[in-house]
């Protein structure tokens, strides 16, 4: 098995080097794996730690978009660079920890499923922290509610539409014709999974929530263009 990790990149010069080398150092045991960055038109230095960080190492390919385009937009363009068998997202930031992506790869070789979610919603969040704020909690109902709309529409239980870490077949990827640019291909994706028959397999994984001062992007939606891609 080949696996292809995308990792979309807008403006994380301080975290994008970082990721790169844990990603990398991650033991796949008997799996393959390539690594694709796409840099979506960022205006720090982050195509420059990009580079630096990549340079003298095998199976990782860099895309630079010369002006931002939006997390979808970017992860298409890894989606039609891909080579492997399957494909997972990766942020450019340190929320997921890279090492649990071998968990969520075992229902694949186990031939348990054939698409994974890493769910983080199996807690509440920590009212008295950075996830009390007004906009997590905002971000987190919003997330609860779709996921609900999408779990009835489609019949298939989901908790955490808008997680990361979705691992699903290259070959899917490449012929669901995503549209969506920016945070919406969130619940797109989702739609078109569920839609095209794959049951979704969710895990339970631990991640650290950056907080907005930190440069966290505040992923909001259109209640009536996230609509459209979960009915249609």
């Amino acid at each position: 098995m080949k696996l292809s990790i995308i990792i979309p990149v807008f403006n994380e010069e301080k975290t994008i080097a970082q990721v790169i080398k844990n990603v990398y150092s991650v033991d796949f045991d008997n799996i393959t794996r390539e690594i694709i960055i796409i840099d979506d038109g960022s205006s720090d230095k982050s195509l420059n730690e990009i580079k630096k960080a990549i340079t003298g190492k095998k199976d990782i390919a860099l895309i630079g978009q010369s002006r931002n385009q939006g997390k979808g937009a970017a992860v298409a363009s890894g989606i039609v660079e891909a080579s492997g068998d399957y494909i997972i997202i990766q942020d450019a930031d340190f929320e997921y920890d890279p090492n649990q992506i071998k968990e969520l790869v075992k229902p694949i070789l186990e031939n348990r499923a054939k698409v994974v979610y890493g769910t983080r919603l199996n807690r509440m969040p920590h009212l008295g922290k950075e996830e009390g704020k007004p906009r997590f909690l905002l971000h987190y109902f919003g997330n609860r509610f779709l996921s609900l709309v999408t779990s009835v529409l489609y019949g298939a239980w989901i908790t955490d539409m808008e997680t990361c870490y979705k691992l699903f077949p290259a070959k899917i990827g490449k012929s669901l014709k995503l549209r969506s640019k920016r945070f919406d291909f969130e619940p797109e994706i989702t739609a078109k999974l569920l839609k095209s028959g794959y049951k979704i397999l969710e895990l339970p994984i631990t991640t650290k929530p950056r907080g907005y001062e930190e440069g966290q992007k505040l992923r909001t939606f259109s209640n009536s263009s996230c609509f459209i891609f979960i009915s249609s």
